[in-house]
């Protein structure tokens, strides 16, 4: 969702797949003689699943191979991407995901290969359509929520109408409650809210899913957040101080070895019950990087991800 890497369990990629798969395309993205007509891209996923049936391929052998099955027309380099031109079929390559029938395979050297699922995993449940999609929407609301099918649809890239439909579908497990001047839904199991607010200190990395995901912006981006964090509105592109669930600074990492120099740029002074917590969360970043860290405080000098 919203070309955001997520981690999630290989026992659930039946789930995944069949919700995926089953949501509408917002509309095509390149004009005429580029876009994918619905007949090609059922072409193009079974060429996939037919070229990776029993072979590790890198993306260059899938443009051949697929060009091979569907015809020549997916191997015509009319794709614009990265200043350049690729061929037809790779803008279906997250259908084919979705579908399941490619992942990504061990990279050979610097080039990445792409493999069927069926043969990393024993085997991929099957899930009912009806189900996936009911599950799919109580997962975003229980990490995003309370949301609207508008910020549902833009979460999936899809049409609102779509959306709306898929909260009609489960009202009989929503409900609506006033937030910030406006309303959204939630999980009626977690709509009572705590008395006490929680407290947290969280350091994110580029991209999580947590800030690219929560919509509308000003609720996780006050306005001095907004003004160094996003990007023409875009999150994502600083790693982020979180303080209480909302967006306080942004910080960088830079490693030397095995040691990692860690600065962290708080907007407002960090009070000192706080330093506790955020170092504790260096440690914690140190940990997964296998490193020993120091903690800075100051102002963050390297420029957002481009």
């Amino acid at each position: 969702p919203r070309g955001t890497l997520h981690l999630l369990p290989a026992r659930e990629l039946g789930l995944w797949n069949r919700a995926l798969a089953a949501v509408p395309s917002a509309g095509g993205r390149h004009g005429d003689g580029v876009d994918l007509s619905p007949q090609q891209r059922d072409a193009v996923v079974e060429a996939v699943g037919d070229a990776l049936a029993d072979e590790r391929l890198t993306l260059a052998q899938l443009d051949a191979a697929v060009a091979k099955r569907a015809g020549r027309w997916a191997g015509e380099r009319v794709l614009p991407a990265f200043g350049e031109r690729v061929a037809r079929w790779r803008q279906a390559i997250a259908v084919a995901a979705n579908r399941g029938v490619l992942c990504f395979g061990p990279d050979e050297g610097r080039a990445r290969t792409y493999v069927h699922p069926r043969g990393w995993l024993d085997g991929v449940a099957r899930v009912g359509e009806r189900r996936a999609l009911d599950e799919l929407l109580r997962r975003y609301l229980g990490a995003y929520g309370p949301a609207t099918p508008a910020q549902f649809a833009r979460w999936l890239g899809t049409r609102t109408e779509w959306a709306a439909e898929r909260f009609d579908a489960l009202a009989g497990e929503l409900e609506e409650i006033a937030v910030g001047g406006g309303s959204g839904w939630l999980l009626r199991d977690d709509a009572a809210l705590p008395d006490d607010r929680p407290r947290s200190v969280r350091l994110l990395p580029y991209f999580d899913p947590f800030v690219v995901g929560c919509h509308p912006r000003e609720r996780l981006f006050p306005p001095a957040a907004a003004a160094r964090a996003l990007r023409n509105g875009q999150a994502g592109n600083f790693p982020v101080l979180l303080i209480d669930g909302i967006v306080a600074g942004v910080w960088s990492q830079r490693r030397r070895g095995r040691r990692l120099d860690l600065t962290v740029e708080p907007l407002r002074r960090l009070p000192a019950v706080r330093r506790g917590p955020l170092e504790h969360e260096v440690g914690r970043v140190a940990a997964i990087l296998e490193a020993s860290a120091e903690l800075r405080l100051d102002r963050v000098k390297i420029g957002g991800h481009g």
